[in-house]
């Protein structure tokens, strides 16, 4: 194990110097296997982190280099010292450039309107229908289809724009559990000209 990669793995994880050479060390030197114990930290700390109160944070506004379309974030954290942090805010301006470039209508899923679910399973069963799906290979369809939504209209589902092996849900929690401190995303807008 060398230094570079340990280096490398903490530039593209944010975690610590310690946690990554336990964690290359844990996967025997597998740089993907190493990404990926540490993400399961980060969302076993999240998970830990869930009762916390977070009542400090930023609100982060991007602009689009072409001003036509801007997006706005509140980002909070359990302390003042980690909503001043450079990661914590690079995190809040990763998420706004998220919001701008995929669009998202909701932050999580249970933000859907039941309405729209079941327009969109009304829409699913029509498609299965004509390419001749019987009745209960639809209703396996379904939940997959309503999961392929999700990650397009719900923020938390979306594929990083920057890294698309990675979640938005993904990519906070891995801060959490760099950070070690309860980070939630508490509402975003989004204006486009």
């Amino acid at each position: 194990m060398d230094t570079q990669t340990i280096i490398k793995l903490r530039k593209q994880t944010g975690a610590g110097m310690v946690d990554c050479q336990k964690a290359l060390k844990e996967a025997n030197d597998d740089f993907k296997q190493a990404v990926q114990i540490l993400r399961k930290k980060g969302e076993a700390t999240a998970a830990k982190r869930a009762e916390r109160d977070a009542g400090e944070g930023i609100v982060y506004a991007y602009i689009h280099s072409n001003n036509k379309i801007g997006a706005m974030i509140e980002l909070r954290a359990e302390t003042d010292f980690v909503a001043r942090n450079e990661d914590f805010k690079q995190l809040a301006h990763d998420i706004a450039m998220q919001i701008a470039a995929q669009a998202a209508e909701y932050l999580v899923p249970e933000d859907v309107p039941e309405d729209v679910i079941a327009k969109e399973k009304e829409i699913y069963v029509e498609q299965l229908k004509k390419e001749g799906k019987p009745e209960d290979v639809i209703e396996k369809i379904i939940p997959g289809k309503l999961d392929k939504f999700y990650s397009d209209v719900c923020l938390l589902k979306q594929p990083f724009v920057k890294d698309d092996s990675v979640t938005i849900e993904e990519l906070i929690n891995e801060k959490i559990g760099s950070i070690g401190e309860k980070i939630e995303l508490k509402r975003f807008c989004r204006f486009e000209i």
